[in-house]
């Protein structure tokens, strides 16, 4: 379980295809506080660490990615060099600072439109037409792994406006426009919108 607030930008530092695909994240967590068996979630997909270690002064893990995951996510857009979003799991007594994140991704938006609007910038995404229902305004989606509001609804699109803090800090002040992005939709509103459909039978 995650809460979408972003603690490192990782980078890939190898990739290697095993049965599955296997990924080094370089990261400042330090190696030693990584369990074998801990999830991070890395642009919002929870991944299971499966070595970690110390090298030249960089801490790294090790995680296996499914083909699955490969197809579901934008994980096989993922380049040596490229930046990250990383999240470690949450634990008890932990600040719930963003909204409840699975890291279990349910789709792939895109990036459609972006203007800055003083220090911020305004990003309108595209989601897939059978997530779009669960999206609303002023309601929680996960990006890349970051929780973040809805400002705006239209149709299949939704704008979000992103202050400069988490663009520093995340690698939203990396986006392009035509960019995949990795969609969490809010536990919350399925929850809401099945029992809607199901008071509608």
């Amino acid at each position: 379980m995650f809460t979408g607030i972003i603690t490192d930008v990782g980078k890939v530092a190898a990739l290697e295809q095993r049965g599955d695909l296997r990924a080094r994240i370089a990261t400042v967590y330090d190696s030693t506080s990584i369990d074998i068996g801990a999830s991070i979630a890395c642009n919002g997909v929870c991944l299971t660490v499966v070595d970690c270690g110390l090298d030249e002064n960089q801490n790294w893990f090790d995680v296996d990615i499914s083909a699955e995951s490969v197809s579901k996510t934008n994980i096989g857009a993922w380049e040596i060099g490229a930046s990250v979003n990383l999240e470690r799991a949450l634990c008890l007594g932990d600040e719930l600072g963003g909204h409840i994140v699975s890291g279990h991704v349910d789709g792939v938006a895109r990036v459609v439109a972006m203007q800055d609007e003083g220090d911020s910038t305004r990003i309108t995404f595209e989601a897939p037409e059978d997530l779009a229902k669960f999206i609303a305004p002023k309601g929680s989606v996960a990006l890349n792994g970051t929780s973040l509001t809805v400002n705006e609804v239209d149709g299949a699109r939704f704008g979000i406006n992103f202050i400069s803090h988490t663009k520093d800090n995340t690698i939203w002040g990396r986006v392009a426009i035509g960019d995949r992005i990795n969609l969490e939709i809010d536990t919350l509103a399925r929850y809401v919108a099945r029992l809607a459909e199901m008071q509608g039978n």
